[in-house]
């Protein structure tokens, strides 16, 4: 008995379901006849010529048996692809991680991106499926090794991560390493550019028997990479900057610890914060803070941005910022002396990532503020807008009670002491830098100089 059933054999009608054929029989068309309102069921019809060159634009419905052991190639999509279309390649020589196939877009997107995707697997294939202007061309079926395509987006670990929208996120608080296990391999790709915010340790306040100038903060740089969107700094090194495109590996990461804060009364300029690294990117520790009647040897120092002068005679000028130099500027330098050295002891701020450390103002007796610190930046590439390397302010001379201490720049500066106030330390976490230390003539406030903030280094990159 054949085991084919012709169309017109109806085997049952239920409703408005019509059945056609039965367990283990073959329904045909006729010759002539064709098939309309089944749709495709997401598989092609595989060629069975092996090709060794782009054949022009993919037909849809198809699948390609791909041979680059001579060569790499492209498979160039359709053009003015219709919701539905499908096409499927295949690695046929085991040859796709020593000459990559490039699936040509043709003018459409791939996963949402105006970008060619780079098949370099061994042995492995693909297929997409056509849905929107939109999302254009998306992966729904990738196997026979590992995967297709080694990856379409970066797949790393270290820090604390979290997620923003289709932002991984990657935070070092501490010493610490950026492992990269998979790049994205899209030809021309800006996917493996990471955003990142490197920012050294915050430089102490100076030390001194009457005041210290305010330490400077830590160098801030950021870099903005066109893929991961959030709201930068004005200090966004891109496209003037230094960009970092990852590779497979790790990358160690070093956050700068604070200047650490000596005691009063020894005389000592404030000590610099340390260093931040990120791959070829590193930001310098801030400078230290001025300390009034020390020698010259005791002067601010510069640094990422650099520690408060002082204000009493002789004067001291304020360390510089941008040491060494980087392009953005990573910092600004520290208040300056002024030009009256009727300002007596107060001291100058430290410098901070946007602005300069304020100068001393007024005259003794009668007033005259220590110098606050200079500005930080503001960025949100933690997904949160936070202000990090503001300069420590300087401390004001004990002998007038309306002669206010500094305030610390926005950033995690510290607060130069005065009459009534204490200096505090830089944040942590933000290179801050710390506070001048309180003179010895009001016992009660005398205290040591403030520490600098501990740096950071957030890693930002679009991983979905």
């Amino acid at each position: 008995m054949s085991s084919k059933i012709e169309v017109n054999q109806i085997d049952k009608r239920n409703g408005s379901t019509l059945t056609i054929g039965g367990c283990g029989t073959t329904v045909t068309l006729a010759s002539g006849a064709s098939q309309t309102g089944f749709g495709r069921t997401g598989t092609v019809d595989w060629q069975t010529t092996k090709i060794t060159a782009d054949p022009g634009p993919a037909v849809s419905g198809k699948g390609y048996f791909t041979d680059t052991s001579s060569g790499a190639f492209n498979v160039t999509l359709p053009s003015s692809p219709s919701a539905g279309d499908i096409v499927a390649v295949k690695d046929y020589a085991n040859s796709w991680d020593d000459n990559a196939l490039t699936i040509a877009r043709n003018g459409s997107n791939i996963e949402g991106d105006a970008e060619n995707l780079v098949c370099n697997i061994e042995g492995s294939s693909i297929t997409l499926v056509y849905v929107d202007a939109t999302k254009g061309w998306v992966t729904v079926n990738s196997g026979n090794t590992d995967q297709a395509v080694a990856s379409l987006f970066i797949n790393a670990s270290g820090g604390t991560e979290t997620t923003s929208g289709n932002c991984k996120i990657h935070t070092f608080t501490g010493p610490g390493t950026f492992t990269v296990n998979a790049i994205a391999a899209v030809c021309g790709s800006t996917r493996n550019e990471v955003s990142y915010l490197v920012v050294a340790g915050g430089g102490s306040g100076g030390e001194s028997p009457v005041s210290g100038g305010g330490g400077g903060a830590g160098g801030f740089r950021e870099f903005k990479a066109p893929l991961t969107p959030y709201t930068a700094s004005p200090l966004d090194g891109n496209p003037c900057g230094t960009s970092i495109t990852v590779t497979a590996t790790n990358f160690p990461i070093t956050v700068g610890a604070g200047g650490a804060g000596g005691s009063a009364p020894p005389c000592n300029a404030g000590n610099n914060g340390s260093n931040s690294t990120f791959s070829t990117v590193t930001s310098a520790g801030g400078g230290g803070g001025s300390a009034y009647g020390c020698a010259p040897a005791n002067a601010a120092k510069a640094g990422g941005s650099g520690g408060g002068g002082q204000g009493a005679a002789p004067l001291v000028p304020g360390g510089s910022g941008n040491t060494p130099p980087t392009t953005p500027s990573q910092g600004f330098p520290g208040g300056p002396a002024g030009s009256n050295p009727s300002n007596y002891a107060n001291a100058g701020g430290g410098g901070g990532a946007t602005a300069a450390g304020s100068p001393v103002t007024g005259s003794y007796p009668g007033g005259g503020p220590g110098g606050p610190g200079g500005a930080g930046a503001t960025t949100s590439i933690s997904a949160s807008p936070t202000a990090y390397a503001g300069g420590g302010g300087g401390s004001a001379d004990s002998r007038a009670a309306s002669r206010p201490g500094g305030d610390g720049g926005a950033g995690g500066g510290g607060q130069g002491g005065d009459h009534t106030r204490a200096t505090t330390s830089g944040t942590a976490n933000t290179g801050g830098g710390g506070g001048g230390s309180r003179g010895a003539n009001n016992p009660s406030n005398v205290g040591p100089a403030g520490s600098g903030g501990s740096g950071i280094v957030i890693i930002r990159y679009k991983y979905q």
